[in-house]
């Protein structure tokens, strides 16, 4: 499984929400450059980066954050948080991001976001699939929805959706553990879809028994940021 740690970027700075809460913001670093140094120095290959700033304004824009860790690291980093346009996309791609999150795209603009699956290819493209009391929660999780969360990731998968992320917007930040019943049901309908589980990793028993579920990938947050598992325990699991 991979293990993919999170910077989520506020005024270019490395923070934590909880339950996706702008009123509850945790600065972590002023720096977003360093930490991802250190999670490369680790030996972790991946980066999830979040651009809150740009989930909340509808458009990019902390990509020269991307922009300096793609061109000073060698991890491949997805990028999700206000690319709602062909410019936000442009952008993205530009600075170095090897693939794009869409969630609120993929709600609100169905047709543009599945233009680009066709145009840059599955392997660009994860499907953004948050979810709060299994509907579908958009625009930085500050709008709810009346989509059930599995027919939304159901009828994505029938357009070519191979990857997707899911945040159980309940447990996130909480570090009370993650969403397992959520992720087992998507893996039920799904069987050949990479999930990357999101929100709630407490520790290092919580990867271990995402990993044995089978899944593709965790995220982790605040549990590397409040110290709760260590760089050197995450290395350790993604080698598995």
């Amino acid at each position: 499984m991979h293990i993919i740690p999170a910077i989520d970027l506020i005024d270019g700075k490395a923070v934590r929400l909880t339950q996706g809460d702008y009123a509850q913001k945790k600065e972590y670093n002023a720096r977003p450059l360093e930490v991802a140094q250190q999670f490369e120095d680790a030996g972790l290959t991946r980066l999830h980066l979040v651009d809150l700033d740009g989930a909340k304004a509808k458009r990019v824009i902390n990509y020269k954050v991307l922009e300096l860790i793609t061109s000073k690291t060698s991890l491949h980093v997805d990028f999700g948080g206000g690319v709602q346009s062909d410019n936000d996309l442009r952008i993205v791609f530009e600075c170095g991001a090897k693939q794009i999150t869409g969630g609120s795209i993929a709600v609100k603009q169905p047709e543009v976001f599945e233009r680009w699956l066709s145009h840059y290819g599955a392997e660009a493209m994860i499907l953004g699939a948050d979810a709060k009391n299994e509907k579908v929660a958009v625009s930085g999780w500050e709008e709810d929805t009346h989509i059930w969360v599995y027919d939304f990731v159901d009828n994505w998968v029938d357009k070519g959706i191979t990857h997707v992320i899911s945040t159980d917007v309940a447990k996130d930040g909480l570090l009370q553990g993650p969403s397992f019943d959520l992720y087992r049901n998507l893996q039920d309908r799904s069987p050949n879809l990479n999930i990357i589980a999101s929100g709630g990793v407490s520790n290092v028993g919580d990867l271990e028994t995402l990993a044995d579920m089978g899944l593709f990938g965790a995220i982790v947050g605040k549990a590397i940021y409040e110290g709760r598992v260590t760089l050197k325990q995450l290395a350790v699991i993604n080698e598995q």
